[in-house]
């Protein structure tokens, strides 16, 4: 994993919100936050906030009463994240670190984790931290993204970038799309932990409206522009031009429509 593959700050977030969130990210969130609510929660834990695209909509979804705490390790996501729910009551925000949270046992009846999972560096110890904080029957639910192959924006943008650095190029989209087997999440969940583990796939076919606008986030948007700024000799600007480039040539001409797949995780506490 690049060191800075976590590391959402400076002016990431607000590219990561307006440029990826309504193409990758709005639809799953809806989804999210669908099953969060229908299994009737009155203490929520997120986990790996980010912009708040899921935090809105579960503060949307959920009764009034229901209590929403809203984590993430960047405080310049969470900032936004927090900005978005401004004056929305029975809501809180705390930076937390997923491998070691700062919640008493049994704390919450459900988590939320939207995309968050592939970044932890240490998945067994994020989940057992999870099912130490939930209540007993309380449920985990999280989605993450498949493998890349399955999610060919993510293709595209990782070879484009690797084209400018053929000796050393940028990793970050390894990082959100190595975790895409189902049978590895369930490797890393203790069974001791959960009395019911289930996964659903889910798969989009999504129109990019402003593809110009989704190729630049796809640089500016995440760790990797981090990554190429610190290798120098090449503007990122160049880089969103070859990745537009290669959207339209794999799924022009417009509208652009493209996969996506992404797998939901159900777990219950025992």
């Amino acid at each position: 994993m690049p060191e800075n593959a976590a590391s959402f700050t400076g002016d990431i977030p607000s590219h990561y919100d307006t440029g990826l969130g309504p193409v990758i990210f709005y639809d799953y969130a809806e989804d999210l936050s669908g099953r969060c609510r229908s299994l009737d929660p009155q203490h929520v834990l997120e986990l790996a906030a980010g912009t708040g695209i899921v935090s809105l909509r579960l503060r949307h979804r959920l009764p009034a009463a229901c209590n929403l705490t809203v984590t993430d390790l960047n405080e310049p996501m969470l900032k936004l994240a927090e900005k978005k729910l401004s004056g929305a009551g029975n809501t809180r925000f705390q930076a937390a670190d997923a491998m070691e949270l700062p919640f008493a046992d049994h704390s919450f009846d459900l988590i939320a984790c939207q995309f968050g999972v592939m970044f932890f560096p240490d998945k067994a110890a994020a989940f057992r931290e999870a099912a130490r904080v939930l209540k007993p029957g309380g449920h985990y639910v999280f989605n993450l993204w498949a493998p890349m192959a399955r999610n060919p924006f993510a293709e595209i943008a990782d070879s484009a970038a690797a084209e400018f650095f053929p000796e050393d190029p940028p990793g970050f989209y390894k990082v959100p799309f190595h975790y895409g087997d189902p049978e590895a999440v369930k490797a890393d969940l203790n069974g001791a932990d959960w009395s019911d583990i289930s996964h659903e796939t889910i798969t989009q076919d999504k129109t990019i409206h402003n593809a110009e606008k989704f190729a630049e986030a796809l640089v500016y948007g995440n760790p990797m522009i981090d990554e190429i700024r610190t290798r120098g000799g090449v503007d990122p600007d160049e880089v969103a031009s070859a990745i537009l480039d290669a959207l339209h040539g794999r799924f022009g001409p417009p509208p652009l429509r493209m996969p996506l797949e992404a797998v939901v995780f159900t777990c219950r506490r025992q």
